[in-house]
């Protein structure tokens, strides 16, 4: 089992940035990729970016030049440094780890909202 705690999350204006945090435990040698999704009111969770075991990183191509993933492995967690927000970066962020072992985890998410 993997666990997932994320962090950060609060009330932003728009044009301004936020950190969010994901602190893993568990079977964290187990995990293979980990990754950030998000989902608005209404609408179905999307994929924000990715980051596999190599370091490699993979954002959503709307994201890809305001958003950084990054993850720490000593402090066991994960990060999602994101710049120049606006209305429609307003979701529920969600953290995710998949194992080698195909086992997919889930964090309760983190609210961000934009909005002056």
């Amino acid at each position: 089992q993997v666990q997932l705690l994320e962090s950060g999350g609060g009330l932003v204006q728009p044009g301004g940035s936020l950190n969010l945090s994901c602190k893993y435990s568990g079977a964290i040698n187990s995990i293979n990729v980990m990754a950030w999704y998000r989902q608005a009111p209404g609408k179905e969770r999307d994929l924000v970016a990715k980051i596999f075991d190599n370091g490699s990183t993979n954002y959503a191509n709307s994201l890809k030049d305001r958003f950084t993933i990054s993850r720490d492995n000593v402090k066991n967690t994960m990060y999602l440094h994101m710049t120049s927000l606006n209305a429609e970066d307003t979701a529920l962020y969600y953290c995710y780890a998949l194992t080698a072992w195909g086992q997919r985890f889930w964090g309760q998410g983190t609210q961000v909202t934009v909005s002056s």
